[in-house]
């Protein structure tokens, strides 16, 4: 697994790439010290794993995910507890505390390969025409990706948006991403995929950005600075 670390204390960096010299299976591919570095270099070469520190000069850990439209697998490092249920609203797969312990690290590279594993599983993309089982609890639902509107991050969970429901499923929104037809559903923002054949008008928003209004109004989505641009890339003649 290709893996980076942001962190500004170089200390902290070389600590942890010397401990995850252990493992065969990972690459540590590069280091940054603060959050606009970082962001240029996960953009160029998206890792598979980040190792991120939250309290750093500037802009913090949770700025940088904010920033970032797709995120790859992310283990918090900080050496402050009271964040870790935060760290759960951005899908963190660990929250390791410094100093790093050797069987904590070991967790979250087990953690991390298993998510890895999951997601390299997948065989195909799913058409639009396909229809898929959904389960929430004791409600059940076999409904067709067509029929979905919006995707939307809830937690550790996704929840599906189709008719008057909004059932969850235990499903990262990367990973439904990689499985959905990109021509038919498109990453809003770092927390929405929409179905963009159920887009009833786009208006312009803030500093160039877009937001979209689905059928009905029952939502209206705003697109990220990043992805309003490839929308009107995409959507235009």
């Amino acid at each position: 697994m290709r893996v980076a670390i942001v962190d500004d204390s170089r200390l902290a960096r070389k600590e942890l790439t010397f401990m995850l010299q252990d493992y065969n299976s990972v690459e540590v591919i590069w280091e940054a010290e603060d959050v606009d570095s970082a962001i240029a270099r996960i953009n160029e070469d998206m890792p598979d794993v980040l190792f991120l520190d939250i309290h750093m000069p500037g802009k913090n850990g949770f700025d940088l995910l904010n920033e970032l439209d797709r995120t790859p697998n992310v283990v918090f490092t900080t050496a402050y507890d009271e964040y870790a249920v935060k760290a759960l609203e951005y899908n963190a797969l660990d929250y390791l505390m410094k100093p790093i312990k050797d069987n904590r690290l070991a967790t979250a590279l087990e953690k991390i390969e298993l998510n890895i594993s999951s997601g390299s599983s997948v065989k195909g993309k799913l058409s639009a025409d396909d229809s898929v089982f959904v389960k929430d609890g004791d409600n059940c639902w076999f409904v067709k990706l067509n029929e979905i509107r919006l995707f939307e991050v809830d937690g550790n969970y996704s929840r599906i948006y189709f008719e008057d429901k909004k059932p969850l499923i235990p499903k990262g929104l990367n990973y439904l991403e990689s499985r959905l037809d990109e021509s038919t559903f498109f990453r809003a923002n770092r927390q929405q995929i929409i179905n963009l054949k159920m887009i009833e008008k786009v208006v312009p928003w803030f500093s160039g950005t877009l937001k979209v209004v689905l059928l009905n109004g029952a939502e209206e989505i705003e697109l990220s600075r990043r992805q309003s641009v490839r929308f009107k890339d995409i959507m235009s003649f």
